[in-house]
């Protein structure tokens, strides 16, 4: 007899990212006089810039004319925005095919079914990471393995002794949670061990734009990884469009697992599984790549550089151990006192005013840690500044 698909009893109960939300409004609710700041889950704050609302006004005055008018968008996006796409890519040096390059609603979307291309092959995740490549490997019937990420390897975990077998390997840089970020030397090393392992790298850069501009962003600037990676790019972080939804992935024509051409099979998986993305959409998409609007993404960028500064220069002022958020939107910290992830996350909630991240809820490794969004307004930033340091200060 079928059934429920069993692998759901393999997860936690709830998402984290709700069981989050339902502690806030527990505790707002039985303190309604108290101002809460989030500094949780990573939402960006800052409006979408005006080059990218007007193409998108532009375009949804388009779609209100005979001739202008777009029913369901290409399966794998619209010339313009792969071309686009291309075309940032090659600015770093990086040579893609625009028909490499597929556009999706969500990085978290493409990591979901990416899974579903194999069948039988281990999945191998760092722990802690971003749930998502955790729990999609389960409920598809993979094995899933963990790399531990740990302040001894600098939380960048590589493949060292790891057995050569083919596998599926989620890496995330800047890492979330983390937000630490493989150099050039850390990247060509999990290159040379996916081909000669015969795995496939999944490579997340969806937190890219916050690395240095001198420090690799695309595992294809290690030539060898056409052979060996996709990569998973997103809007949400870079042009603010966590509300809009757009991101893309890269699979070039080399990568093949097990012999088989992966691009043919994601092609024919997209095709299945999605409808596209609205035109109104990638006309936003592709505002944000011209040159006015990405100096209007690189304000936002920077705003929220300086507001993970600010908090990284509290925390060490507090003498609280961690990452500072120098290459990402993140700070990744030791709980302070010795206490659980999620005790932690109560006493900060219940003493400061203040929501984290528990870091027990990026794998076990992340017991002990908090995770911190920069994603905030200036005013929320300094004042939990303020709390915080009212609250630990010696």
């Amino acid at each position: 007899m079928g059934g429920i698909n069993t692998k759901f009893g393999l997860l936690s109960e709830e998402y984290l990212f709700r069981e989050i939300e339902s502690r806030r409004v527990a505790y707002e609710t039985a303190h309604p006089a108290e101002r809460i700041i989030s500094l949780g889950i990573g939402d960006v704050t800052l409006p979408l810039g005006r080059c990218v609302t007007g193409a998108m006004a532009l375009a949804a005055k388009e779609m209100g004319t005979l001739r202008g008018f777009h029913g369901y968008p290409p399966a794998f996006g619209y010339p313009f925005l792969r071309e686009a796409i291309a075309g940032a890519y090659a600015e770093r040096g990086v040579t893609l095919s625009p028909e490499e390059i597929y556009i999706s609603d969500g990085a978290k979307t493409d990591a979901a079914i990416i899974p579903q291309l194999f069948s039988e092959v281990p999945v191998l995740v760092t722990d802690p990471g971003y749930p998502v490549y955790r729990d999609m490997g389960l409920l598809s019937g993979h094995r899933v393995r963990f790399l531990p990420a740990t302040r001894e390897n600098g939380y960048l975990p590589l493949p060292g002794d790891l057995e050569d077998i083919p596998q599926v390997i989620c890496l995330c840089s800047p890492g979330n949670p983390t937000g630490a970020a493989y150099d050039r030397a850390g990247m060509e090393t999990w290159v040379a061990y996916a081909r000669k392992s015969g795995s496939l790298l999944v490579w997340d850069a969806a937190y890219a734009v916050y690395l240095p501009s001198d420090a690799p962003h695309s595992i294809f600037e290690i030539p060898d990884a056409r052979f060996c990676a996709v990569e998973l790019g997103s809007f949400s972080k870079s042009a603010g469009f966590t509300g809009v939804r757009c991101a893309w992935s890269v699979f070039t024509e080399e990568v093949l697992f097990d012999g088989q051409p992966l691009a043919l099979l994601w092609r024919r998986l997209k095709s299945t599984s999605s409808n596209g993305v609205s035109y109104l959409t990638q006309r936003g998409a592709e505002a944000a790549l011209s040159e006015k609007g990405r100096e209007e993404c690189e304000r936002k960028i920077a705003y929220y550089r300086e507001n993970a500064a600010r908090l990284s220069d509290c925390f060490f002022h507090l003498g609280w151990q961690g990452l500072g958020g120098d290459t990402s939107p993140y700070l990744w910290l030791e709980c302070p006192a010795g206490l659980s992830s999620w005790e932690a996350f109560d006493l900060l909630l219940t003493r400061v005013g203040l929501v984290t991240t528990p870091g027990v809820g990026f794998g076990q490794t992340g017991e002990g840690h908090l995770r911190f969004s920069s994603f905030a307004r200036r005013e929320e930033i300094m004042e939990a500044v303020r709390r915080l340091r009212r609250v630990f200060s010696k």
